[in-house]
C-alpha cells in the first residue's frame, strides 16, 4: 500500500511540474492605484490553492483537537468509574471478610453410565 501512495504523490509531481514548464507565462493582476503586477501562471496557481486550503487545514487541525481533548476526557471518566465500581483486589492475608468469599474449585463431573437417570 506505501508503493501505491508513493507511486500516486510521485506521479502528481510529475504532472505539476509539466503543467508548470508548459504554462510558464506572466499573467498581468491589477493591484490598487493602478499598480499592475506580473506573476507567473504555476506561481498564482499554487497560491491560490494555498489561500483556499490553509483555513479548511486550519479547521480540521482544531477540529481533531477538540475530539481528541473529548475523547482523553472521556476516558479518563470511565477509568475513574472502573476504579469507583471494582476497587483494588483486597491483600489475601486472611483476616478479612473479602477473604471468606473463594469459591472452592468445581469438582471433575463423572460419567454416567447409559440406562441410569
Amino acid at each position: 500500500m506505501q508503493f501505491l501512495k508513493t507511486l500516486f504523490w510521485a506521479l502528481l509531481v510529475v504532472i505539476v511540474t509539466v503543467f508548470a514548464i508548459g504554462n510558464w507565462t506572466p499573467v498581468p493582476i491589477r493591484l490598487w492605484g493602478g499598480l499592475i503586477a506580473d506573476v507567473n501562471l504555476p506561481i498564482l496557481l499554487v497560491l491560490t490553492f494555498l489561500s483556499g486550503m490553509f483555513p479548511v487545514l486550519l479547521y480540521h487541525h482544531a477540529v481533531k483537537w477538540r475530539l481528541k481533548s473529548r475523547l482523553t476526557t472521556a476516558e479518563r471518566t470511565i477509568a475513574d468509574l472502573r476504579n469507583i465500581a471494582h476497587p483494588a483486589a483486597p491483600s489475601g492475608t486472611g483476616h478479612g471478610p473479602a477473604d471468606d468469599l473463594t469459591i472452592p474449585p468445581a469438582s471433575v463431573p463423572t460419567a454416567v453410565p447409559p440406562g441410569v437417570a
